[in-house]
């Protein structure tokens, strides 16, 4: 984990803010005249030098815009991307792995608080002993890191996770929020286990066939059979193809789900109504009213929440959960507003590309949104005795900072450079490469520090 280069991108995906412009008052939205996105779009890919895109937005239970625009390749005989065109999607596929672990517990074949040790064989103790729910609200304690296993074969996920060491922890489960993709890999495999099946043919059976999402698929060698962007990265201003295009089965629950904007809005529809499409129960009850919840809270002054699969917070006023995904080649975000009934989902090929100014302007178009506070956070003296509390080396293995008072300020020490830490607000420091939260236990002694989307355990 490296909180300067790819977790801060992911950071930015998951977590943006959205600048916003005057929102449309309450009972006045067009649901139906989405048009001038179009300028939008058009101008946030020519920006960015990414090749396409795809956008659709959900209102009620119809789709009232989806669209394409640019191409699949930008190195010529690209064809023109559709709202059926497959990108692949990232950490968004987060919330697809935990539609099924829950489906799977509405049958009765599993409990989300029972230890996942239960379901999946070969696990070492602390790993086996933890919950469905604190892998799918990410409080499991476990670290952030690579897979040990690359390959194409369905078994690597498997043979990926029960490598694993109960050295994975960076602090205790249950004590803290912090993002972690292997607990989605692990939640992935206990998919597995109990559908007695490969994890990508269970999310077919379990997710995409019950919502008619024909084509999506977790298979490269089935999504290049149908309309496929490819993915790029950008050098010296120009869209680049990624070449070979990566995979890995031992992190596809975590990040690696080929799909459309069509076929994403189909599920949209469904987590906005009860789990109904087309006149049928497509999704049980129960996913979408555990995906959407309030799971753990992250640390800080707002009410932000993780629930499965979902990031919740407030825009302009508006409750929204949402999640973003960063692939090689690729970005994505599925926006919802549930008590509106409405729903963004954007899909581009180029890395971390997510079109946050099409995603914002498509639901001040919709959105009773207000204006948020413009104001910054203005410094704060900290005093000795506080400064003094902090102080201390935390870790997230392998990634260490080093919290030390110098001259009467404070410092932390991070990929061996020193910055000054200002004070924000209670507990909240900025920095130049963002901003860290010192998180006390319930005796009020500091155990962690937060930065957003990781957090580290204190060891010294």
């Amino acid at each position: 984990m490296n909180h300067s280069t790819p977790a801060r991108r992911l950071l930015c995906v998951l977590t943006a803010a959205l600048v916003l412009l005057p929102g449309v008052a309450a009972g006045q939205a067009k649901a139906g005249d989405f048009t001038e996105l179009d300028k939008v779009i058009e101008d946030e890919l020519k920006s960015g030098h990414t090749p396409g895109a795809a956008v659709a937005v959900v209102s009620g239970d119809r789709v009232v815009y989806a669209k394409g625009f640019g191409v699949t390749g930008a190195e010529g005989g690209g064809a023109p991307v559709t709202p059926d065109t497959l990108f692949r999607m990232g950490s968004t596929t987060k919330m697809f792995t935990a539609a099924a672990l829950v489906a799977l517990a509405s049958e009765g074949k599993l409990r989300l608080d029972a230890p996942v040790g239960n379901y999946v064989k070969g696990l070492p103790p602390k790993v086996a002993a933890l919950t469905a729910h604190q892998l799918l609200s990410q409080s499991s304690g476990l670290r952030d890191f690579a897979p040990a296993v690359t390959s194409d074969d369905d078994a690597a996920l498997g043979q990926n996770i029960r490598a694993w060491k109960d050295d994975l922890f960076f602090t205790e489960p249950d004590r803290i929020y912090s993002y972690s993709s292997p607990n989605y890999w692990l939640a992935g495999l206990a998919v597995e286990e109990l559908a007695g099946r490969p994890y990508s043919d269970a999310m077919r059976e379990l997710v995409f066939m019950p919502l008619g999402m024909r084509r999506t698929t977790l298979r490269p060698l089935e999504a290049l059979t149908h309309p496929l962007a490819l993915g790029h990265n950008v050098e010296k201003d120009a869209a680049v193809v990624i070449r070979p295009a990566p995979n890995n089965v031992a992190k596809y629950p975590g990040g690696s789900i080929y799909s459309s904007a069509n076929e994403l809005a189909r599920f949209a529809v469904a987590m906005l109504n009860g789990g109904r499409l087309e006149g049928r129960q497509a999704l049980p009850p129960s996913v979408v009213e555990e995906l959407p919840k309030p799971q753990v809270y992250l640390p800080g002054e707002g009410r932000a929440f993780y629930g499965y699969g979902l990031l919740g917070f407030e825009s302009g006023g508006v409750k929204t959960v949402s999640h973003g995904g960063v692939s090689s080649g690729y970005g994505s975000t599925i926006m919802f507003a549930p008590e509106h009934k409405f729903a963004v989902i954007v899909l581009t090929n180029r890395n971390d590309a997510t079109l946050p100014k099409a995603r914002q302007r498509a639901m001040q178009l919709a959105l009773p949104l207000k204006p948020d506070p413009a104001e910054q956070p203005r410094p704060q003296p900290a005093s000795a005795e506080e400064m003094s509390r902090y102080v201390g080396r935390y870790a997230h293995a392998p990634q260490t900072w080093e919290v030390f008072v110098k001259d009467g300020k404070l410092f932390m020490k991070e990929d061996g450079k020193e910055f000054e830490l200002t004070k924000l607000g209670p507990a909240r420091f900025g920095y130049e490469r963002g901003e860290v939260l010192f998180v006390p236990d319930e005796r009020g002694a500091v155990r962690h520090i937060f930065m957003g989307l990781y957090a580290a355990g204190r060891t010294q």
